[in-house]
């Protein structure tokens, strides 16, 4: 079972998109120099349909366009079926995914997804925002995937 630790409004993580980021527990990956290492223990509250409606009522005031599911590397399966939610309720939004791992899981469905970013932090490549960095964001179109880091480049 998906767990969420906390919630914010982010303007960076996916491009062009006012995000309700949602920080998912028990993060299996434990990248050395990870921001979130908070999020490796398996804590929080259950990731549920009612708990992201009651996210969504209580950012009603903010203009949204993107929900992100930060982590859930250890249960893809349930990261797709909370995207596959969020996509059927909510179509108006987007969904984005963070996992820590080199590559998209076969349990997940791109369909339900506009974003993924892959790729564990590696403090000597850099974040996202490194030219060096070997984490990749994609969006993902009815087309195909699009490796858009670049975007992120300083």
């Amino acid at each position: 079972m998906l767990k969420y630790v906390n919630t914010d409004i982010v303007f960076q993580e996916f491009p062009d998109e006012v995000t309700l980021a949602i920080n998912l527990s028990n993060c299996p990956c434990h990248c050395p120099g990870c921001h979130s290492s908070y999020l490796w223990k398996d804590v929080g509250q259950p990731l549920t349909p009612r708990s992201i409606e009651d996210f969504l009522r209580d950012v009603g005031h903010v203009r949204l366009t993107c929900v992100g599911l930060m982590g859930g590397d250890a249960e893809p399966e349930a990261v797709d079926a909370v995207a596959s939610y969020i996509r059927a309720k909510h179509p108006q939004l987007k969904v984005g995914w963070y996992t820590g791992r080199t590559t998209i899981s076969p349990s997940i469905d791109k369909r339900h997804f506009d974003y993924i970013k892959v790729g564990p932090y590696l403090r000597h490549l850099g974040g996202l925002d490194s030219r060096r960095t070997n984490q990749r964001m994609f969006r993902i179109t009815p087309s195909g995937i699009q490796d858009i880091t670049s975007r992120f480049w300083r």
